[in-house]
């Protein structure tokens, strides 16, 4: 049986000995959450730039475009220097090699995430030397996840603490829109 030792090492530590400088955050936020943006602000502070690539998924329907996801992320992250926004389909680590990213950034909030996320970081790392970070979601936002939030607005539920304002109010004018 095989046993995965983990070492908790600062981060600061091990970006200054991995030489890291690019990372990129990928997801489909739709919508962008409040651990989402946890996330991406404490990568921020670990990488010199790091990429939120907006997911294109074809085959699933989105309550907000690419382009929408897109502008409520750069909006929600404007006191962020290092951040760049961008969308990509296709296979994540295609995309790093394509955009000279050597990081990939991830939140786990709980271990059914770090089971599958676990898996695709050894896929990733085996086909392309891409490295992946896990960053512990902040216990106030394990809970939170965009289907949840959805659902909620959807039904009327108040979501104004589980996302940034402009996006709150965008899921109203969604909903509204919508006639739910």
């Amino acid at each position: 049986m095989a046993f995965l030792r983990l070492k908790w090492i600062s981060a600061d530590l091990l970006a200054s000995v991995c030489h890291m400088k690019r990372a990129v955050c990928p997801g489909s936020f739709d919508p962008v959450t409040l651990g989402h943006l946890d996330i991406i602000e404490r990568a921020s502070a670990q990488f010199d730039e790091v990429v939120i690539a907006v997911l294109v998924n074809r085959t699933k329907s989105s309550m907000f475009t690419v382009n929408e996801r897109m502008e409520m992320i750069t909006k929600t992250t404007a006191h962020l220097p290092n951040i760049r926004v961008d969308s990509w389909s296709g296979l994540l680590v295609e995309y790093c090699k394509s955009k000279d990213i050597q990081s990939i950034v991830k939140g786990l909030r709980a271990v059914t995430d770090f089971d599958y996320e676990l898996q695709m970081a050894q896929v990733n790392l085996q086909a392309s030397g891409v490295e992946t970070m896990f960053m512990a979601t902040a216990p106030a936002h394990s809970f939170l996840s965009s289907s949840l939030v959805k659902e909620l607005a959807h039904y009327g539920g108040d979501v104004s603490s589980m996302v940034p304002k402009i996006v709150n109010e965008a899921l109203k004018a969604r909903v509204a829109e919508s006639g739910n």
